[in-house]
């Protein structure tokens, strides 16, 4: 059975009311929250700060306010001369800033290119250099790495924002006294003219010059990895990402309006971006935001709030289910827990529900799809250990790994190929490996998959060398370039190797230069110089030689499986 025939299968198999195809607006991604301002500007938006500590009540912000303030940083940007089609970096946690920001860079027709927060100086250079981003907005306490990063790129604006401005009064006030000097966050711009604060941005609305911005227009700049292992910007258009969303809430349309999300996942990652952010606004719920996840502030967050969706990834279910204070909470609220963004072992899934009562759908996607694809039923059958059945409007296939052209049968596995209105337009400045990915209109994933004769997806390994570490993705060849870059080192590859909360983590094989002599500690000190924290190698592990291909490329996957992964380590607990 070819994967083109069982559509109906899989038709068969969505909840009751979800449809196999979908109509979508003809509307730019910032209309959604424009739409959901007029029809419900009283609907709370954003909760925030306050499930730090009982005490503390929370700071809210509704829809007509985030939408007033997109108003004001679409003029603000407007202001700095930028254009459509200017790219705006946003290096942020979940904060109300990151919200308004991005909708506001969307009304002002710039693209956003989300950025992780943990990046070193030497990875947020790079991706603002590919980007050509020209304004960036940053959290004060991260302003330090953005400005050394900026230099030498196209960025001309820095705009700065503390993270206590959007804090209940309560807790601003003890913020300031106690944590706001020592940690970091108070700085000084004077000295830098490429630098401003973001509340000297927002001061007039009015000012906003509408911009005409098509569906087909370029909305996000998401960066990701493939084949090469060099970080590449999929091209996100307002379209694609409209499309999900819309497929998201077709998928969960038991939500409803003023329902609670709690909002764990990044909204710099493009699944906390389409399934907690976008799905929220389209939907007008309330997004619980929580900007450093930690078993106590998700706790908290749950208690007081009540959410209905927690959209989660699996090392957060693993953390959960060995916290000693899981059963002090209750989590009867939770409707849906989702997972994605990394594989769920079946034993997590099976214990997390045992021991709270809750539901996990395990779904698939990835970035170069806006990004979900797969989804296990709400209501119907849930396979565990499998990601389920594509959601309205994908299309699959699954092909032979070798020539990536035979449609293979229902048990074998082979490469996913993709077809829907969420794909990416390509890669950012990018041709070839576009058209490596994109053919014919398929997307060719890269990902090794099984369907099963009810029409349900697996996931069995991976075709790229990506290493995905609590559901980040860390391309070996930028780790290997790093140790690289060490006087002692002749050659390097890192893997990825299993472990029980990340998922995996990264282990590095080196040979060092003859006469020459390193720890492995200074390798990794190194490495943690260069590297975000989660890309750094746990284990380095020296060799007289890497095992290579005639070619000489080095067999990553021998080495992986030369090795049994890493000591087990002790999972942090709230409380």
């Amino acid at each position: 059975m070819s994967m083109m025939q069982p559509v109906g299968q899989w038709e068969a198999a969505y909840d009751a009311g979800v449809p196999r195809h979908l109509t979508y607006p003809g509307l730019p991604l910032h209309s959604l929250l424009e739409r959901t301002a007029r029809e419900h500007p009283d609907t709370v938006a954003t909760v925030f700060g306050g499930a730090v500590a009982k005490w503390c009540i929370d700071s809210t912000m509704t829809y007509r306010e985030v939408d007033e303030l997109a108003d004001r940083f679409a003029a603000g940007l407007q202001r700095l001369g930028v254009q459509k089609g200017d790219r705006v970096a946003l290096v942020l946690p979940n904060c109300p800033q990151f919200v308004y920001s991005f909708f506001g860079a969307l009304k002002a027709g710039a693209v956003v290119v989300p950025t992780n927060p943990l990046y070193t100086v030497r990875e947020l250079h790079n991706q603002l250099a590919d980007s050509g981003a020209r304004v960036v907005v940053v959290l004060s306490r991260l302003y330090p790495q953005v400005a050394e990063a900026a230099t030498g790129t196209s960025v001309e604006r820095i705009v700065v924002t503390n993270v206590k401005e959007h804090f209940p009064a309560a807790l601003r006030v003890l913020f300031t006294l106690v944590r706001e000097r020592k940690e970091g966050h108070r700085v000084d711009l004077r000295h830098d003219p490429r630098a401003m604060w973001l509340r000297d941005l927002l001061i007039d609305s009015a000012a906003r010059v509408p911009v005409d911005v098509a569906p087909a227009d370029l909305a996000v700049l998401q960066y990701t990895g493939g084949t090469t292992g060099v970080p590449k910007g999929a091209m996100l258009s307002h379209r694609a990402l409209v499309a999900n969303v819309h497929q998201c809430k077709a998928w969960h349309a038991a939500v409803e309006t003023g329902d609670r999300i709690l909002a764990i996942m990044p909204f710099f990652h493009v699944y906390g971006l389409t399934v907690v952010l976008n799905l929220a606004v389209l939907n007008a719920m309330t997004m619980v935001l929580i900007p450093r996840p930690d078993l106590r502030h998700i706790f908290l967050a749950t208690e007081k709030h009540h959410p209905r969706f927690f959209p989660g990834a699996p090392r957060i279910y693993i953390l959960l289910n060995q916290s000693r204070d899981l059963a002090k909470y209750d989590l009867r609220s939770i409707e849906w827990f989702l997972s994605g963004s990394a594989p769920l072992p079946v034993e997590v899934m099976r214990r997390f529900e045992d021991l709270t009562g809750g539901k996990v759908l395990e779904g698939y996607g990835l970035t170069e799809a806006a990004p979900v694809t797969h989804s296990n039923p709400r209501e119907g059958v849930r396979k565990p250990g499998s990601v389920g059945i594509p959601v309205p409007d994908v299309d699959c296939k699954i092909v032979d790994i070798e020539t990536g052209t035979r449609e293979v049968d229902a048990g074998e596995a082979g490469e996913l190929c993709l077809r829907g209105p969420n794909l990416m337009d390509g890669y950012w400045q990018k041709p070839d490996e576009t058209a490596a990915v994109l053919r014919d209109g398929w997307l060719h994933t890269g990902d090794i998959v099984r369907m099963d004769d009810d029409g349900y997806f697996s996931v069995v390994d991976r075709k790229k060398e990506m290493i995905i570490v609590s559901g980040f993705k860390v391309y070996p060849r930028e780790v290997d370039e790093v140790l690289y870059a060490h006087p002692a080192v002749l050659e390097a590859a890192a893997v990825g190797v299993p472990h029980p909360s990340k998922g995996e983590v990264v282990k590095a094989f080196v040979v060092l230069r003859p006469g020459t002599a390193a720890t492995a500690q200074e390798l990794m000190d190194h490495c943690r110089a260069n590297l975000a924290p989660f890309k750094v190698p746990v284990e380095v592990v020296f060799r007289a030689e890497l095992p290579k291909t005639l070619i000489g490329k080095v067999l990553r996957r021998q080495l992986a499986a030369e090795e049994p992964g890493v000591p087990l380590l002790p999972l942090p607990r709230a409380g």
